[in-house]
């Protein structure tokens, strides 16, 4: 088996941070979102990956080089932003086997161990969560057996509330890669680009039969509102606590609060979910639902709803803030 991951795109939607770091290597829970998903695949014993690259690339390189140096990577650049089955398509010269394709703006509770036991005349798996707003996705319409139909984007009746969360395997590479073949020669969709699901699609109308797998948990990270609710939902199950390397002295907190190895808090008080990375200093401040980057200053700051940056200097501010890192604000 081997593993497809699309990195290419800008994260316009969170930015400033993203003018330094690409989005997949934002950190939450106090670690870069891609490490859990590279986690999940290494635990079914992948290790040969496809990297679709783009935006600093040469920044997720050398993430994958220094944190993952057992992997067998292969990077293909994504030059032009078509759409999920454009960038799937630069993975065939090595998708010769079962493939894993997941999309890095989530992070999930899946059982991936399901693709080792599919049964033999089914060809993949869609991973799908029962949602009640269904008009803000795209959603699977099944079978009594749970076998996909079709896909419907945004519907306006209640066709389906499974909704696509963008984790695949794909046993049938062959018929995969025809489908999208098929899809790039026809036109894009409403928004200029070309859908992998309707590559799905054309799988099934060829007699594919793709099951649809439930998700415990869907965790968006995509933008600053749902990446920080991503945070408190880590912080509440794996990632909380006060590292006995941390210093805190007469501060009050308010769990859940992930407050890392040589972090310094004096004062104040943080919490809830409020995320203090490694030796960041918080000096009579009051945090809630906030990230503070490494090495991070703030001071004499009432914040929430907040990205502080790595190694930026905050003091003096009240309210929302979203800096980048290596930021001064002063107020």
């Amino acid at each position: 088996m081997k593993a497809i991951i699309p990195l290419a795109g800008r994260g316009t939607r969170l930015r400033p941070s993203t003018h330094h770091t690409p989005k997949p290597l934002l950190r939450v829970g106090g670690r870069p979102i891609l490490s859990y998903l590279l986690d999940d695949v290494k635990a079914l014993g992948v290790e040969e990956m496809v990297f679709i690259v783009g935006y600093r690339s040469e920044v997720i390189r050398d993430f994958i080089a220094s944190d993952y140096p057992d992997l067998r990577p292969h990077y293909a650049t994504q030059e032009v932003m078509d759409g999920t089955a454009g960038a799937i398509k630069l993975a065939e010269p090595w998708a010769d086997d079962d493939l894993l394709i997941l999309f890095s703006d989530t992070l999930f509770d899946a059982d991936l161990g399901l693709a080792t036991r599919l049964p033999d005349d089914e060809a993949g798996i869609l991973w799908a969560k029962e949602v009640e707003d269904y008009q803000r996705f795209g959603v699977i319409v099944t079978d009594e057996n749970g076998i996909m139909q079709r896909i419907v984007e945004k519907p306006s009746e209640p066709v389906s509330k499974l909704a696509n969360i963008g984790v695949y395997y794909i046993r049938d590479h062959g018929l995969l890669f025809e489908g999208i073949n098929h899809v790039l020669a026809g036109g894009t969709g409403k928004s200029g680009e070309y859908y992998l699901t309707d590559a799905f699609q054309y799988m099934v109308d060829h007699g594919a039969k793709l099951r649809t797998a439930p998700v415990g948990g869907w965790y968006d990270c995509g933008k600053t509102e749902t990446l920080l609710d991503t945070n408190r939902h880590l912080l509440s199950t794996t990632r909380g606590g006060v590292d006995s390397g941390a210093t805190v002295e007469g501060a009050e907190i308010v769990e859940p609060v992930r407050i890392e190895a040589g972090a310094v808090v004096t004062g104040g008080r943080i919490g809830p979910n409020v995320t203090v990375e490694r030796g960041a200093r918080v000096t009579g401040s009051t945090l809630s639902r906030t990230i503070v980057g490494h090495e991070a200053e703030v001071s004499n700051a009432e914040l929430h709803d907040s990205l502080v940056g790595a190694r930026a200097k905050i003091s003096g501010l009240s309210g929302r803030l979203h800096v980048a890192d290596d930021s001064v604000v002063e107020g």
